[in-house]
């Protein structure tokens, strides 16, 4: 998993898909950074949030249990452990059942639940809307996913549909994957930091408030 969005951490980061070679950046609005709000009893993000690698939710695909459509970016995962992880890491995470996570995690389960049902109130939309009436899916239903869209992942890189259309524009370099028309040699890749380091509560549109809702 990439670390997006560490735990207890407000900043709205994610991948940035149509940018080379798809670097951590926060998403912003009319030129603006966003920041998800503190909503009551939460502080920011309640785990380590992020992203699995080498998956793509395809856009022209329609569910066929929850009849939505794919939302062009990699699985969003959680990560529940005990440290606060560190934007950008790369961490070893596993597929955890239920009924497991019942166990040993009283109450996280609900949290969550309620933490994704909220969290957009404070900037004017409705609660959100749950598939399968909010029932948390097995760890079976979880790996079927993750297998699908994987394989929707390596036909992008592999060139079997389109990495460009009118749905979408995918930036597909990459230095690893074998067998990918798209890969470049490593020596030739130049990165440059963009970007000022600035701490959250310093940037402009953040805010310690804690929302009621």
């Amino acid at each position: 998993m990439v670390v997006e969005i560490p735990r207890w951490s407000n900043a709205k980061i994610e991948v940035s898909i149509g940018e080379k070679f798809n670097p951590l950046k926060q998403d912003c609005k009319k030129g603006k950074p966003r920041f998800v709000r503190n909503c009551f009893p939460h502080k920011g993000y309640i785990w380590n949030y992020g992203a699995l690698p080498q998956t793509w939710e395809d856009p022209t695909d329609l569910h066929s249990e929850t009849g939505a459509r794919g939302d062009n970016d990699p699985i969003d995962a959680i990560e529940i452990g005990e440290g606060v992880a560190k934007q950008g890491e790369i961490k070893q995470v596993k597929v955890l059942d239920i009924d497991d996570v019942k166990k040993h995690y009283p109450g996280l389960l609900d949290a969550t639940r309620h933490w994704f049902e909220i969290y957009k109130i404070p900037d004017g939309k409705d609660k959100n809307v749950f598939a399968f009436n909010g029932e948390c899916k097995d760890k079976t239903y979880a790996n079927s996913i993750i297998s699908e869209t994987h394989k929707a992942w390596q036909k992008l890189i592999h060139a079997k549909i389109p990495h460009k259309t009118e749905t979408y524009n995918i930036s597909v370099e990459n230095v690893s994957v074998e067998g990918s028309p798209f890969k470049v040699e490593s020596e030739l890749l130049q990165v440059k930091e963009t970007h000022e380091h600035v701490k959250e509560e310093e940037s402009e549109g953040y805010s310690g408030k804690w929302y009621f809702v």
